[in-house]
């Protein structure tokens, strides 16, 4: 049986594309964001207007999850569907490696607007979207501006 696309989350840049204060409580912050990727596991990703490059692979699940948090975030555990890795260093270097040992067999999606991280894990085969891919959904189905990961 051929494995689950690979569904890579930036969770810095994913929590910094809204300005919400998250950088007050950012171990909070990364668990709301981690606990939002749980129905993206079994469900995929939804396309909208503001995605048009969400391929369509990513459009249904199940995608296994890994939530790759750095500094102050570190620490938070993970839950069924998210792995989560604590980058020792640099979370960018951490997402590269993730996808250098995981996803270059396999279909892999980074979520980054990093531009220069974006360069490095194309140059690996992965294909890449924004925060929004993410943010785009709540728990409850309904549409998100992101806030609600955050509140």
């Amino acid at each position: 049986m051929p494995k689950a696309p690979l569904l890579v989350v930036d969770a810095a840049n994913v929590m910094g594309s809204v300005p919400d204060g998250w950088w007050r409580d950012r171990k909070g912050a990364a668990l709301r964001v981690r606990d939002a990727l749980v129905p993206l596991a079994a469900d995929g990703l939804r396309a909208s207007d503001h995605l048009s490059d969400l391929p369509d692979w990513a459009q249904q699940g199940p995608l296994e999850v890994v939530l790759v948090v750095e500094g102050a975030a570190r620490g938070i555990a993970g839950v069924p569907r998210v792995r989560v890795v604590d980058a020792p260093g640099s979370g960018d270097d951490a997402i590269v490696e993730v996808v250098r040992q995981e996803g270059t067999d396999r279909r892999c999606l980074v979520v980054t607007a990093d531009r220069e991280l974006r360069t490095r894990v194309r140059s690996l085969g992965a294909d890449v979207v924004g925060p929004r891919a993410v943010l785009g959904r709540r728990s409850d189905g309904r549409r998100s501006t992101g806030a609600d990961l955050h509140d």
